[in-house]
């Protein structure tokens, strides 16, 4: 059923993962008058008040099913095969982001290849699938390496750094090849958001500092410290022209490293709200995640301008082992009562994104202070 037969009833998306992300553009479309669906990968997960359907959706009978009865199907992560994102299409499905966008989030091999036709600032790369392909890699620079899986990782998971060809002997398998990366000596990591609509309108939010903890996303400050000036134009400049090249519909986070000499390198590349945005919540005129509904929907985006200059957003990670988030709300509301505390709907274990709060203000130490207290009511 497409928007004109339903006529004056609400615009419909589907969502494809019932994860956190999904359960975070639940309260902007409501307030959009939107209507979500959620097509979760099982039961009680994070985005179960959407969820209309439960399924495998790496199966394309089941997630064409779904797709039917809305307007745009887009994602809570990037791992639908392209077989089933291709089927949506050939079905007349507006998908976004697309399969020819999705296709370089899902593989880093091709990534790195399109983002060199580009021109994008990178780190030197070179697929190998052999122990000698790695080999040379390492002797050509300085003996250590990042070594990815191309398909399916995340928050530090399919990365390891190496100094010799066996410590990625379980991933070696002929004819299946690996990302070898140089070891960048960067002095801290940045992310870029930029919203794009498919009509081409583009919007993009301030570059932000991101801090990682076991590889793991465990704080944002947003936007970057000492980030004037050109190396806020250069990121700003990165995120658009990978958005525009790679036909991004929705929201694009481009993951950077900041050199010592100042250069930005890019890292990675997610094609959905990403971690390096929930400060966006409550610290932008728009959320990434009410952005990422407009601009799906190919409607006017909304201004990206922070509502206070200093915003600071810290993971609630493994939460409290021997009671529930819920029980620690009040001591934390009562304690920091300015702070915004999210929290995902999840069981609790070492390392999990289970919530996170988000602080605003004026000085920056005070900010990042409320947020990193808040938070820590929820370390066991």
């Amino acid at each position: 059923m497409d928007a004109d037969e339903r006529g004056a009833m609400a615009l419909r998306v589907g969502i494809v993962g019932g994860g956190q992300l999904a359960r975070m553009m639940i309260a902007p479309a409501v307030e959009l008058g939107v209507e979500v669906r959620v097509l979760a990968e099982q039961e009680g997960m994070s985005a179960a008040l959407a969820a209309t359907a439960v399924g495998d959706y790496r199966d394309p009978e089941t997630v064409r099913a779904f797709a039917r009865d809305v307007d745009v199907v887009t994602f809570d992560h990037e791992h639908v095969p392209q077989e089933v994102l291709r089927a949506l299409v050939a079905d007349g499905v507006a998908v976004h982001p697309g399969p020819d966008a999705l296709l370089y989030a899902q593989d880093k091999l091709r990534m790195r290849a399109r983002l060199d036709e580009l021109g994008m600032p990178q780190p030197e790369w070179a697929a190998f699938d052999d122990a000698a392909g790695l080999q040379a890699f390492l002797d050509a620079h300085g003996g250590r390496a990042v070594v990815k899986t191309p398909r399916g990782g995340y928050d530090g998971k399919g990365v390891r750094v190496v100094s010799r060809p066996d410590e990625v002997a379980d991933w070696l398998e002929p004819g299946e090849p690996l990302l070898a990366e140089e070891l960048v000596d960067f002095t801290r990591e940045l992310a870029q958001q930029v919203a794009r609509r498919p009509s081409g309108e583009r919007v993009v939010y301030p570059v932000v500092e991101t801090v990682q903890r076991d590889g793991v996303c465990a704080e944002v400050i947003a936007p970057a410290p000492h980030a004037l000036g050109r190396l806020t134009e250069v990121a700003a400049e990165i995120g658009e022209a990978i958005a525009e090249g790679l036909g991004v519909t929705g929201m694009l986070a481009v993951e950077l490293f900041e050199t010592s000499d100042e250069r930005l390198l890019v890292n990675e590349l997610a094609m959905r709200p990403h971690n390096s945005g929930h400060w966006s919540q409550d610290g932008a005129v728009t959320s990434q995640f009410e952005q990422h509904l407009r601009a799906v929907l190919d409607l006017p985006l909304g201004d990206a301008v922070p509502r206070q200059p200093w915003a600071v957003m810290v993971n609630i990670l493994g939460g409290p082992q021997t009671d529930t988030i819920a029980s620690r709300l009040p001591a934390v509301l009562q304690a920091h009562p300015a702070v915004k505390v999210h929290t995902y709907g999840k069981d609790p274990r070492p390392g999990r994104k289970v919530g996170h709060v988000n602080a605003l203000g004026t000085d920056l130490d005070a900010v990042a202070y409320e947020a990193r207290a808040a938070a820590a009511f929820f370390d066991d």
